[in-house]
């Protein structure tokens, strides 16, 4: 209900403001220098992330090719974060290029990070088409956020 009732920018939810003051909020995890990563508002299962490049860019084509080896090196380390903190049996690891193949937002390009665990989809899903997350979003980032800091220590 707060998405249906609540207030709509028109901005590109990939281009945060610059200050980190609002990332909690934002579900925003981490800044790296070419890549960042959030979480899903809307996830398919718990600890789904979005990684995706600093620059407003709609493909692949349009990264340099250290922001494209930025990026696949944030999805490997996004991979390894959840793994050490959700222990997922598997992953689902997509990118959507256009509206036709599933891009909900494409101009912006974007990876989806699913863990996945043996029996994860329930008969809400299949049945009744509802998804079922049980561990609050702001719970999941509490978790997340310290592995994430870690990584930029490093």
């Amino acid at each position: 209900m707060e998405y249906i009732l609540g207030h709509k920018s028109g901005g590109c939810i990939f281009c945060p403001p610059a200050t980190t003051e609002h990332d909690r909020e934002l579900l925003l995890l981490h800044r790296g220098r070419h890549s960042l990563v959030m979480m899903n508002r809307y996830p398919y299962n718990n600890g789904h992330l979005l990684v995706f490049p600093a620059r407003h860019v709609p493909d692949l084509d349009g990264l340099s090719l250290e922001e494209a080896t930025d990026l696949v090196g944030m999805v490997r380390s996004s991979l390894g974060v959840l793994r050490e903190a959700m222990h997922p049996e598997g992953f689902n690891v997509g990118l959507n290029l256009g509206r036709v193949a599933g891009a909900g937002i494409e101009e912006h390009v974007h990876f989806h990070l699913v863990p996945r665990w043996n029996g994860d989809t329930n008969m809400m899903t299949v049945i009744g088409e509802v998804r079922v997350i049980p561990e609050h979003l702001l719970a999941t980032y509490d978790k997340l956020r310290p592995l994430f800091q870690r990584l930029q220590a490093d």
